[in-house]
């Protein structure tokens, strides 16, 4: 299978075991998953799927010859995200808008109920040893360390809003050792924390992002409890659960009034004096490793201000909405 990405450019994939995972519907299915939620609508032109992030994790640790059963890890690691993906923590009672854990929570009984496990049992791959993150820490870290899943994205992110040209830089400059990635110089990890701070600030945990959270959360809640749509069906795409609303918009005024909301037509102020939603954005920064004179450290070992950057970044963001209807 032939194959280009935004990245790391053309490759062939070979192996039988991941080209019949890409296959299947389950990650099929995330072609159709808007890897922000529904950003498209804030910023024009610069949304990418979950299955395009997905693949290029798998491919990031191919490139780093981690084991075969790292890189299945990395493939099938947002199976389990819903339609409009971290929006969810904004629609069920179950998710969290300061840790944004639905998708992580139902991730093991999402990938049983899927064709997932027969592909594994196929080509005598033990799916319960693929389920354990503590065996890929190269795939998985918690923050503040780097992870494919984590460097993926966020170089991803930066080459899409122009943050920069390509990720030749950072990744010419990243190396793995005893199983944890660092740069080869301070100045690349460093760059690389700086990178990951402003596409945090301005994307991520932004006010945009805050209003997309909460418009689309507010729009799918009160879809579901008029029963125009079901939470199964939050499990399907984005188009598909758009279209099945849609139909209800021209005879419910309320209705009509979030998904304006939800598509940016309506004014808002972020304004903790005057609001009628309080919303929280799950916030990232990271720490990366890098070479330091003969030594491996953290950017905060050697730029102390980066501590308090940590501490301040790493909690979650708060906005106060208004809508001028």
């Amino acid at each position: 299978m032939k194959y280009k990405d935004r990245i790391y450019g053309k490759v062939e994939i070979n192996e039988p075991v991941i080209l019949d995972l890409i296959n299947c519907s389950t990650l099929q299915r995330l072609k159709e998953i808007d890897q922000a939620g529904y950003f498209e609508v804030y910023f024009p032109k610069t949304s990418f799927s979950r299955f395009e992030h997905s693949i290029g994790v798998f491919l990031l640790l191919k490139s780093y010859n981690a084991p075969i059963e790292e890189q299945i890890a990395g493939l099938i690691h947002d199976v389990s995200h819903s339609a409009f993906s971290h929006c969810i923590d904004y629609v069920l009672d179950s998710g969290s808008e300061e840790e944004q854990y639905h998708q992580d929570n139902i991730f093991n009984s999402f990938v049983k109920k899927s064709e997932i496990p027969d592909i594994l049992k196929k080509h005598n791959i033990d799916l319960d040893y693929i389920l354990n993150d503590n065996n890929f820490p190269l795939k998985e870290r918690d923050l503040p360390d780097l992870c494919a899943d984590r460097i993926d994205y966020s170089i991803r992110t930066s080459i899409i809003f122009n943050e920069i040209k390509d990720g030749k830089y950072f990744l010419n400059n990243l190396e793995t050792k005893d199983n944890h990635w660092f740069f080869k110089s301070e100045k690349s990890g460093e760059d690389f924390a700086k990178l990951f701070l402003k596409i945090n600030s301005d994307y991520f945990a932004g006010l945009p992002s805050a209003v997309m959270f909460w418009t689309v959360g507010k729009y799918l809640r009160y879809a579901i409890s008029k029963g125009y749509i079901s939470e199964k069906d939050l499990y399907t795409t984005d188009k598909k659960v758009l279209n099945k609303i849609s139909k209800y918009l021209k005879n419910d005024a309320e209705l009509k009034l979030l998904f304006d909301r939800m598509n940016n037509k309506i004014s808002f102020e972020n304004n903790p004096n005057n609001y009628e939603g309080k919303v929280s954005c799950k916030s990232r920064v990271v720490d990366p490793l890098c070479w330091h004179g003969n030594k491996i450290k953290r950017v905060s070992e050697i730029k102390t201000e980066w501590k308090e950057i940590i501490e301040r970044e790493s909690k979650p963001k708060g906005y106060f909405l208004k809508f001028e209807r």
